[in-house]
């Protein structure tokens, strides 16, 4: 702390060794080439690869020679659990996630990125929280379930997933929160947050509306979500995982806008991250205290 003229102290500048990294989904349609050209020009802390049809998304030396050339390290794996993706490293979903976790233990990534089992993956589901354990035990590397979310039609709810969209209930060691999921499933971001404690390991940061079924991933600050709060949060308890944007530019109409939404983001959650909406003062004992700007 700096003392200043009038006695009080400047806050000094909290970050937290939360490392702010950027989902290759975010450049779609380009390629993942381009998010890792992106990821070190805006000056990201690393990269997300959202395994996808994309070839260069699931060849192992690709991506490698691709973090070398740009320094930019892979810091998680998201593996392929869209419908999309479903043919993606074979159609049997624990060898996608084998293949997931390799790939990520010879990448040096820290997680893998899962989401629940579809409702008709019914042998999948059964033994989805227990295998997921197993597979724990044998890496080091952090399988982080996401919360998902319902499809809603005429007011009711239809779930696709099983146990469930929402990751609360579940043991599950580790999770992903995706705050544009939370938008569409109508939760409260903070308090998920607040419920799943130390098993939040992984953030999805994108905003959302929150209106329809549609999963926006805006860019933070454009939607309804508390992003800021929950990076302000986030910092003062001292989180220690990784925060991904993973927002949707694909209506972008030009490389310029594209790279000016990445950038805008980035800075979004630098600044809220930073927690600088504190102030330092001394009291007329000549005591130090914290005192809050909110």
């Amino acid at each position: 702390m700096t003392p200043q003229p009038n006695g009080a102290f400047s806050p000094a500048l909290r970050v937290p060794d939360a490392p702010i990294t950027l989902s290759t989904a975010s450049v779609y349609p380009e390629k993942v080439p381009s998010a890792f050209e992106l990821a070190a020009l805006l000056g990201y802390d690393g990269v997300e690869v959202m395994v996808s049809t994309d070839a260069s998304s699931q060849d192992l030396s690709v991506l490698r020679r691709l973090s070398d050339y740009h320094q930019v390290p892979i810091k998680s794996i998201h593996a392929p659990c869209l419908l999309l993706t479903q043919r993606v490293w074979g159609r049997e979903p624990w060898g996608k996630l084998v293949r997931s976790k390799e790939v990520a233990e010879e990448l040096g990534a820290e997680v893998v990125v899962v989401h629940p089992p579809f409702r008709w993956q019914r042998d999948y589901a059964r033994d989805f929280v227990g295998g997921l354990a197993r597979m724990q035990e044998e890496t080091d590397v952090l399988f982080a379930v996401e919360n998902m979310f319902p499809l809603k039609a005429r007011g009711a709810e239809a779930g696709m997933y099983l146990p469930d969209w929402n990751p609360i209930d579940q043991d599950y060691p580790f999770v992903t929160l995706d705050l544009s999921h939370t938008a569409v499933s109508g939760s409260d971001a903070l308090d998920m947050a607040g419920q799943l404690g130390d098993r939040l390991r992984h953030i999805h940061l994108a905003d959302g509306v929150g209106i329809t079924n549609k999963d926006e991933h805006l860019v933070p600050g454009r939607g309804s979500q508390p992003c800021g709060p929950m990076l302000e949060t986030l910092a003062e308890t001292g989180f220690r995982g990784h925060i991904v944007l993973e927002v949707n530019t694909r209506r972008a109409s030009s490389r310029a806008e594209r790279v000016e939404d990445l950038a805008e983001a980035l800075a979004f959650a630098r600044l809220h991250l930073a927690a600088a909406d504190r102030t330092w003062e001394v009291t007329s004992g000549g005591e130090v205290s914290r005192r809050s700007t909110r």
